[in-house]
């Protein structure tokens, strides 16, 4: 189950990370797999709400659990029933940008990050979770208050992933992509393009691959 802001739901007309990771586990996992959740929708500019199916590939599975403009703070509260109605035993999660920016500080987020993992474990007692840090952004370039949460943010992700695996309920912290640069990444210094997209999916595939054997190294098309 993808889970995470607008930089998982993307917006009408777009592939999103998670249709490039769907592309990776379809040539590489080697056995049947499915995206699920509660939403399908992608977010439409025009309206300004999540009301587009205009997916650039129709043959996308297109179950999520993400929002334009959600974070952990919005996300904590619907995973148990999440998990729970659609059977997902593995979670993808990309969140922590909007808890800062408009919601919450690190600490704050820190804390919700905590009550999301009980949540969904209380639901599923094996789930498997892999986070991703808040990664390069726009504000963090021009605020250096704002950079600075981030930074505090990701170093409490951080603990809080090590302090709460363990071995029935894995959870693993993706590794940032290392080159990943918001002027050739991105289309608005924020949201993912093409290559940004193989970016966020490189990071969630490789952690797989390297702690749970899960398909193989990511390599973009």
């Amino acid at each position: 189950m993808p889970v995470g802001d607008s930089q998982t739901i993307g917006s009408a007309g777009e592939h999103t990370w998670r249709y490039r990771m769907w592309q990776h586990l379809r040539e590489t996992y080697g056995g049947p797999f499915a995206l699920v959740g509660p939403r399908e929708t992608l977010f439409d500019k025009a309206t300004g709400a999540p009301t587009s199916y205009e997916y650039a590939d129709p043959d996308f599975p297109r179950a999520h659990l993400a929002g334009w403009g959600e974070g952990w703070l919005q996300m904590a509260p619907l995973i148990g029933e999440a998990v729970r109605s659609c059977r997902a035993n593995v979670l993808l999660v990309s969140l922590g940008l909007i808890d800062l920016g408009f919601y919450t500080n690190a600490d704050q987020t820190a804390e919700n990050v905590r009550g999301f993992v009980a949540t969904a474990r209380a639901a599923n007692p094996k789930v498997r979770m892999v986070v991703l840090p808040v990664i390069p952004n726009v504000r963090a370039e021009t605020d250096p208050a704002f950079a600075a949460e981030v930074a505090r943010f990701n170093e409490l992700l951080a603990k809080a992933v090590a302090d709460l695996d363990e071995p029935r309920s894995p959870l693993l912290l993706a590794s940032p992509p290392p080159s990943y640069d918001i002027n050739f990444d991105t289309y608005d210094g924020t949201h993912p393009n093409e290559s940004g997209e193989h970016k966020i999916a490189e990071a969630f595939a490789d952690a797989m691959y390297q702690a749970w054997d899960v398909g193989e190294p990511y390599e973009a098309d």
